[in-house]
């Protein structure tokens, strides 16, 4: 039995694929009888199946080799395609994740969007997520997974841009996509040169070409950058890191799925890449500076917002910066288990507020206050999802930091710094944001706030029990890092780092010493932050600016020289039309001596340089 479910585990995405189509009939307009509720049931019947298959699939995979998969695609002028899959612990283990997390967001909507009208489009939707996610992590093949990615985009368009008669919705669904189609773009032109390069996209022969390539080094640092680009756009990295807070507009059931696996793709295709960046120093030293830039950059700007959401996103593109330095400094196990551990921690912070969302006024954090009481499942599960997101011992957060720092403090230790620096702002951040949605006094906004329904509850409580015994999980399966292999000074670092960034932020955030609103002394150095670092003003002048003058300028052709010169050609035969209405006798035979007019001199033309030739041996 378990080895039929190993063969057969690569049909896992179409599971989902078949719930999300199955969804399709009730979407509005369609099907009318029965209400859009059988659209949700049916995805969570087939994501139900997706998980329980993934998870009987993982023991025999457990220390086995991997197996490669080909199916053929397309063979046409020396171009041979094939649909790459490779089965193996990671990739199965991968998908059992996927599948959870997306079970739990389905039964968490069934609560969160009860009354919603776009029901069946939403879960339809849900299950193109899902299967795209399952599909990515099977695929051994670069120009496969780029074609997931733009799925995966397509996707995000459409589930951000749910609740489309609302202009803020139209507006940040269309940023959203815009902005992750700049790194498509470079990505897209990262595999074709791949392809000149190495001869294959598959990952497994990309790994063995590259240990014993001669490239030069120019064209492989600019191919390496292109395969870059793509990932940062998808992990929400500086300077393509505003779709994500546009993406807040979405319902809060897709964001538990954005926030905690969707980000990671771009890190997933990064990793399997890992081979190929080793080759340029250019691109991992690039992926060092973009991920440290970010990771701190993020965290600051996280400190400053007020809205739930927006807390949220910029501390996810702070976790994914670290990322981008775990693959940077080829610390690939350490980017797996950051993945992990952050996977589940956003997921539950997102739950969390995404509970708290759904029946108040406000997503301002400064008008909620007082809901300890009254939310004590949100609240906890809060708590839990911090404490497992940073350096806490002996949570996954932890452990996931403390492997990357201790690889990094020989090395490059400043890097260990920028570790414990985004460490304490991202404590700092969350616990800030906390004991103003959790602590205090019931404000005018949180007066009435009464705890969610069973569907909302049960799955925070669900992926609570899950982030906490996670290290002991880990610990049976041998991948949590051995102890004596690990800097215990780094281990006290991340430590304190931690208790200091939440005590400094419960003293200003739950204690009456300092008056709130909190305000920097220096005011422009808060707008600074609290703006994002003007980069949408700097969008504005650059990129929006340059696309602008040239959609006027390629206007301004198409009307005066392209419909100009057919305009004109319209004029002239007008005009000749209308000579000719006036010129003609209407008789026959006067067509006819035109039309042999006509025929003569075009005869004439046509030979007149036979004739000229003929014309010249005569007289000479």
């Amino acid at each position: 039995m378990a080895h039929f479910l190993l063969e057969s585990v690569w049909l896992v995405p179409c599971y989902a694929l078949i719930g999300g189509l199955l969804a399709v009939p009730w979407s509005p307009g369609i099907i009318r009888r029965t209400g859009p509720r059988p659209a949700g049931y049916v995805n969570l019947v087939m994501t139900f199946f997706a998980f329980v298959h993934a998870a009987l699939a993982l023991p025999a995979t457990w220390n086995q080799l991997p197996l490669e998969i080909s199916i053929p695609w397309l063979n046409t002028a020396g171009l041979n395609l094939s649909i790459d899959l490779e089965i193996s612990s990671l990739s199965v283990s991968a998908m059992v994740v996927i599948a959870g997390l997306n079970l739990l967001a389905q039964i968490y909507a069934v609560g969160y969007m009860e009354m919603d009208w776009g029901w069946g489009r939403f879960y339809s939707l849900l299950g193109l997520f899902e299967a795209g996610l399952c599909a990515l992590v099977l695929c051994n093949s670069l120009f496969f997974s780029y074609v997931i990615l733009e799925i995966l985009t397509l996707g995000t368009y459409l589930l951000v841009g749910l609740w489309f008669s609302q202009p803020l919705v139209v507006t940040g669904a269309r940023d959203a996509f815009l902005t992750k189609r700049v790194g498509d773009l470079f990505l897209l032109m990262g595999v074709l040169a791949i392809w000149s390069v190495a001869g294959t996209w598959n990952y497994t022969e990309l790994a063995e070409w590259a240990a014993t390539a001669n490239v030069n080094p120019t064209l492989i640092a600019l191919v390496c950058l292109a395969l870059i680009a793509g990932p940062m756009g998808k992990c929400a990295q500086f300077p393509l890191h505003l779709w994500l807070d546009e993406a807040m507009e979405g319902p809060v059931p897709s964001t538990i799925l954005r926030n905690s696996v969707v980000v990671a793709t771009g890190a997933w295709v990064l990793i399997k890449l890992q081979p190929v960046f080793s080759l340029s120093p250019v691109a991992t030293s690039a992926m060092v500076a973009i991920g440290a830039v970010t990771a701190v950059g993020a965290s600051l700007i996280a400190i400053a917002q007020i809205d739930i959401k927006r807390c949220l996103s910029y501390s996810v593109s702070a976790y994914m910066g670290m990322v981008f330095i775990a693959v940077g400094t080829q610390q690939d196990e350490a980017a797996l288990l950051l993945v992990l551990t952050h996977a589940l921690a956003a997921a539950l912070l997102v739950m969390s507020t995404g509970a708290v969302i759904w029946n108040s006024i406000t997503q301002d954090v400064t008008q909620l206050g007082g809901l300890w009481s009254r939310r004590p499942v949100s609240g906890l599960a809060y708590i839990v999802g911090t404490l497992a997101l940073i350096g806490f011992p002996p949570l996954g957060g932890f452990w996931a930091l403390l492997k990357l720092a201790s690889g990094l403090w020989e090395t490059q230790p400043w890097l260990v710094g920028v570790v414990i620096a985004v460490n304490a702002l991202t404590a700092f951040s969350l616990t800030r944001e906390f004991s103003s949605i959790f602590g205090g006094k019931p404000k005018q906004m949180s007066d009435r706030s009464p705890e969610v329904s069973w569907q909302m509850a049960l799955p925070m409580i669900i992926l609570l029990a899950f982030a906490l015994h996670l290290p002991l999980v880990l610990q049976s399966l041998s991948l949590l890092p051995s102890w004596a292999t690990l800097n215990k000074d780094v281990a006290l670092l991340l430590i304190w780092s931690s208790v200091f960034g939440c005590s400094i932020s419960g003293v200003i955030y739950l204690g009456n010493v300092i008056s709130k609103p909190v305000r920097l002394p220096i005011k422009a150095l808060q707008d600074l932050v609290a703006y994002d670092f003007y980069t949408p003003k700097l969008y504005r002048v650059s990129i929006v600016l340059g696309v602008d003058l040239i959609s006027k300028l390629a206007d301004m052709i198409d009307r005066l020289i392209f419909d100009g010169i057919v305009n004109l050609v319209g004029l002239i035969s007008i005009l000749s039309g209308e000579g000719l209405k006036y010129s003609t006798s209407g008789q026959t035979q006067f067509y006819a001596f035109t039309v042999l007019l006509g025929v003569g001199v075009l005869g004439m033309l046509v030979s007149w340089q036979y004739w000229g030739v003929q014309f010249l041996d005569l007289v000479f």
